[in-house]
Formats: structure tokens, C-alpha cells, sequence
């Protein structure tokens, strides 16, 4: 810190940090409110398809959806019509391969896909459930795993069982458990399925849980070898809750958690690796942690789609439990970025903003696009009576439009400023920047075409006036006006943009001001 910033704060600004990156200021933070429609009662892990692929074209455009409910031995199967405004509930799937016994239950990690080709006897359009028999013995402690593979001819009417992909055994939280969870189905190009799944099983190898796929050539009748995909020695690390996306340029993209058993403190980081064929991925390599410039990084459980975007890489948006270093610790915010899964992630609000309070709220969601541009979010939410009790949690789902022009201060890059919990802000925090020369915050963002570009920049001062300044490639930004909201003021500048990165720089050398977020116009010639 150098004299002149100690001072101008202890000056003019108690509350402002002229500090680095990573600090934040601790402020009190009044309780954001839920958003969301409550669907049911639901603990975790919800699933959904949107069918496209059935022979009655009646069906296409239905979307199913499963998810668990504490203490239900099934998983209900809910319906919709109109892409998730609404929901039925259709029916309940049960376990059908253990004779009815009263100790095994089907309703652990779900998930449901449709075949968009053959694969075996299976015709396109076939829907797949993938998910985790449990037994229990007399004393409700878990004794075994059965990952069973399920399939609908008739659009999720009636289901069969299909095959067991891998068995397991041992109450998870024994340390030497031999588990298997978290089951994902992807169907390759020429018709071979793939399940990919969490594996406790080679703790004796040194591996405290590895991800592992097993292939099947007959539609998932019968299935291979196992083949490790992020393998870890050492017994510490915990990779798990594998998601796979395949990705327009053919290639396949897979997020994961990775637990530290030893609470390192990025401990449950979603990380991101790619495979050209969605079987080798190079077992021994992380990947890459997902992180926002500031530092920020979401956490657990995660789900990947892809999304059209401005460039032709498109856009990965990333769904987590939680979050680490600075990012939103109640997870309403989704993660994306615009650069092929590779370099700085954004957040953006998500559409269910969730009431946290346990483990269980939000694990695993589903972020479904819809035909009219909005984005279905469902996600688990706990309960405003009880809710460090996750069995009361419930399911929370809503459609909005994501907003993938806007950049979030907090997530840029920043020198001489400091993070501030603030629920008038976009996504819950704004950032203050110090009014002396170097203080700025940097946003390296993607242009489809050359040309100009409005830039729109949410601030408000702190009682001392001034402006916000702009430049964009070095150059200085055109100032339009600056308009006034609801607690915040909006500047407009016009700036010259390239095809490519352009790197945004914003700055205030004479007075502190606090920023929200930055929005970006379309091009002009």
C-alpha cells in the first residue's frame, strides 16, 4: 500500500480497502430473497431431458424430469408441456431387479437422457435413465451399490431395466468404503455408450475416489472394462460428479469436482478438461480449475450446456453448489465463458436464486435452453423454517434469458480496490475502486466483428462526485451521458472494437467509486 492510498483512506473513506485482488470488505449482508417456483418437496439431484427424437411428434417438446426425495424409495417423474412453465407429475420409477425387497431403494443420482441416434436395439429417440440402487441393511446403514441402467420406448411411460453398469458396496462415509455414484450416459457418434461414474473402489491403489467410464457397444445391455478418466494418487484429492457436454467443434467437455479430504482451501473447485473422442481424457491429468479473474471459483456438484453465443465458440455455462474465493457463497449466480471452456469465467444471475443453508441445496441442476432464448433452471432450495434440514428442502424452478453481455465487476480483473456484499447490485456485490492513479478494474472481453461498440457502465460515487473513465484497447471511450437509477448511476461510452479480445479498462484517478457491472452494446458498423 503505498502512503498516498493509506492516507486518502484514512482521509476521506473508512469503509474503502485500497488494497490487491483478493481482498473483500465484510459488510453486513441483508437475506436476498428466493426466486423461484416451488415444484415439490425435493432434497438434491434434480435431471431433466427435452425429448426431440420420438416417433409420435406429438411427444417432441415434452421435458421429463427426476430428481430425489428424502425417504422415498422411487424417483418421481414429472412432466412438462410447455418447456417448463408447468409441471405433472406422471408417475414414480421404481427399482425392478431386486424382487421388492424392502432394503433396496431407486432413487439415488439420476440422470435422464434421450438417444438422438441408435445405439444397439435401441432406436433413436429411446430415453435413458441412469441412477443408483441402494441397500440398506436393518439398521438403515448403507451396504451396497447397484448402478442400473433403465430405458423407455414410449417417451418415459413405462420403463425397463436394462443392465447394471457397476456395483459397489459400503456405507459412504467408511473410510474404506468401496462406493460407486454419480452415474452420466453419453452416446458417442457411432452409436457406443459411454457411462461415466464416480468410484470409491481403489482406495488400496492409493486413488480416495477416481471418475471411470465403462463402454457399451449393444446399447447398454452389456459393458467394458473400466477405464480411469481423473485418477489422482495419493489419497487426498476426491474427483467425482463428472458431467460430460458435447461441443459443436465435435469435441467432448467434462466438469468436476474435486473434494480435498484435508479441506485444502479450494477444496471442491469445478475443474474442466476436453477429450476429441469422449474416451481418452488423460487420467492423470486435473484439468483446469474454473476462475474468474478476481479469483472467484465455483464449487461442487457442477453441470455444463453449452449455448449459442456472439462468436463461434460459443458459450459454456456452468452450474455449482457453491462457490470459493470470493465468488457468490450462496451459488445464485452460473458461471460462463466465451472462449472455449479456456481462460476467465463470468458470472451471471442465475433464474432460481435458492435459499442456501445446507449441503444439499442445489446439488445438481438443470440448466435446459429453451426454444424462445430463456434458460430452464430447477434447482433444490432449502426452507425458510428449517433449513439447515436438508430432508425438507424443496424444488424451486423458473425460465429466464441469461444476460451474456454483462460483466460483473467483481469478477475483473482489479488493482486498488475492494469487494463489497451489496444486494442492490446485480449479483449481490459491487466493487470499490480507489481514486488514485492505478486503481482500475480490467475486463478482457470477446468481439464477434470489428466495429463500435456502447459501453454501459453501472457505478455510484460514495458521496465525494466524479466519474468513471473507459478505454478500450487503449484508446479512450466516447462519453454519450450518464443516466440515473434506482441507487446506481449508468455511463455510456462509445468505443472502437476489434474482432477478437478487446481488453476494457475502467478507472476513477481523482475520486473512489463503487462499480456494479459493465454491459455491452451491439456492434455497429
Amino acid at each position: 500500500m503505498t502512503q498516498r492510498c493509506a492516507l486518502l483512506v484514512a482521509a476521506l473513506v473508512p469503509t474503502l480497502l485500497c488494497v490487491g485482488t483478493s481482498a473483500a470488505l465484510a459488510a453486513p449482508k441483508p437475506e436476498a430473497p428466493v426466486v423461484g417456483t416451488r415444484l415439490a418437496k425435493g432434497m438434491s439431484y434434480a435431471s431433466a431431458v427435452r425429448l426431440s427424437h420420438q416417433r409420435d411428434a406429438a411427444d417432441n417438446g415434452r421435458t421429463l424430469m427426476v430428481f430425489e426425495i428424502a425417504g422415498d424409495p422411487t424417483l418421481p417423474l414429472y412432466v412438462s408441456r410447455d418447456e417448463g412453465d408447468h409441471w405433472t407429475l406422471s408417475g414414480k420409477i421404481a427399482d425392478q431387479t431386486h424382487g421388492g425387497s424392502a432394503h433396496w431403494s431407486l432413487h439415488w443420482q439420476p440422470h435422464l437422457s434421450e438417444l438422438s441416434r441408435s445405439s444397439g436395439d435401441l432406436p433413436a429417440g429411446t430415453v435413458l435413465l441412469a441412477a443408483n440402487a441402494i441397500e440398506r441393511n436393518a439398521d438403515r446403514r448403507i451396504t451396497a451399490q447397484d448402478m442400473q441402467l433403465y430405458a423407455s420406448a414410449d417417451g418415459g411411460r413405462t420403463w425397463k431395466y436394462r443392465s447394471s453398469i457397476v456395483k459397489g458396496s459400503g456405507q459412504p462415509s467408511d473410510r474404506l468404503n468401496g462406493g460407486v455414484w454419480e452415474p452420466y450416459i453419453v452416446v458417442l457418434d457411432d452409436g457406443r455408450m459411454v457411462a461415466f461414474y464416480s468410484s470409491e473402489r481403489h482406495k488400496r491403489a492409493g486413488f480416495n475416489q477416481l471418475i471411470a467410464h465403462k463402454v457399451s457397444s449393444d446399447g447398454g445391455r452389456t459393458w467394458g472394462e473400466e477405464v480411469f478418466d481423473v485418477a489422482l494418487p495419493g489419497g487426498v484429492d476426491r474427483p467425482g460428479m463428472a458431467v460430460v457436454q458435447r461441443l459443436p467443434n465435435k469435441q467432448y467437455a467434462m466438469v468436476y469436482e474435486t473434494i480435498d479430504n484435508t479441506a485444502a482451501p479450494n477444496s471442491g473447485q469445478v475443474h474442466i478438461k476436453f477429450s476429441r473422442d469422449g474416451l481418452e481424457w488423460n487420467a492423470a491429468d486435473p484439468g483446469v480449475g474454473l476462475q474468474t479473474l478476481s479469483g472467484g471459483w465455483p464449487s461442487a456438484c457442477p453441470m455444463i450446456q453449452w449455448l449459442p453465443g456472439e462468436t463461434r465458440e460459443g458459450v459454456l455455462i456452468v452450474a455449482a453448489q457453491r462457490a470459493g474465493g470470493g465468488a457468490d457463497p450462496g451459488a445464485r449466480t452460473l458461471y460462463r465463458n466465451d472462449t472455449g471452456g479456456r481462460g476467465p469465467w463470468w458470472e451471471t444471475v442465475a433464474p432460481v436464486q435458492k435459499r442456501t443453508g445446507n449441503t444439499h441445496a442445489g446439488w445438481t441442476q438443470v440448466i435446459l435452453p429453451r426454444s424462445d432464448g430463456k434458460l430452464l433452471h430447477v434447482t433444490s432450495s432449502s426452507v425458510a423454517a428449517t433449513p439447515q434440514v436438508d430432508e425438507d428442502n424443496e424444488i424451486l424452478y423458473a425460465s429466464a434469458p441469461l444476460d451474456l453481455n454483462r460483466y460483473e465487476a467483481e469478477n475483473a480483473l482489479r488493482t486498488g480496490a475492494a469487494q463489497i456484499e451489496d444486494v442492490s447490485a446485480s449479483a449481490g456485490r459491487r466493487v470499490r475502486v480507489a481514486g488514485v492513479e492505478g486503481a482500475r478494474l480490467v475486463f478482457p472481453v470477446q468481439s464477434a466483428r470489428a466495429g463500435q461498440r456502447q459501453v454501459q457502465v453501472r457505478f455510484r460515487d460514495i458521496g465525494l462526485g466524479g466519474a468513471p473513465q473507459l478505454q478500450v484497447n487503449g484508446q479512450p471511450g466516447q462519453v454519450l451521458g450518464t443516466s440515473q437509477d434506482v441507487g446506481w448511476r449508468t455511463a455510456t461510452f462509445q468505443a472502437a472494437f476489434k474482432s477478437g479480445e478487446n481488453r476494457i479498462i475502467v478507472d476513477n484517478p481523482r475520486q473512489p467509486l463503487d462499480y456494479d457491472a459493465i454491459d455491452l452494446g451491439a456492434v455497429s458498423p
